[in-house]
């Protein structure tokens, strides 16, 4: 059976931040308006998430059925934690709400696409 199309292109969207991750980490403080010394924490945060969506967005992009929807959770549980981390690590209201929107947001789109993925068969 071949890959499903929406899992393979929201599988390619998180190798392409995870491109962009690992080539400028500096996006993330920027994002989150982190200034002084905790900027290299949050670069060293997303390298990490680089590192790590190349490797599930790969199993996304190549796998067959079982490993696709493993990665889809994957992503999914990667995305509650983030948001969980990032609320707890940030003192920023502004930028809480801007991490919980985002992580959230990509959360829920791993979603839809693994229950259509499922529901595809």
């Amino acid at each position: 059976m071949t890959s499903f199309r929406p899992t393979r292109l929201v599988s390619a969207a998180t190798a392409a931040y995870g491109v962009y991750a690992l080539a400028k980490p500096s996006h993330l403080p920027d994002a989150l308006g982190i200034r002084g010394g905790e900027r290299a924490s949050y670069e060293g945060l997303a390298t990490t998430y680089g590192v790590r969506d190349l490797i599930i967005s790969s199993a996304g992009i190549a796998g067959g059925p079982r490993l696709r929807r493993l990665a889809l959770g994957a992503r999914i549980t990667s995305d509650v934690v983030d948001c969980l981390l990032l609320n707890q690590k940030l003192s920023d209201g502004g930028a809480r709400k801007k991490a919980t929107a985002v992580t959230l947001a990509w959360a829920a789109l791993n979603a839809s696409v693994l229950v259509a993925d499922v529901k595809k068969g």
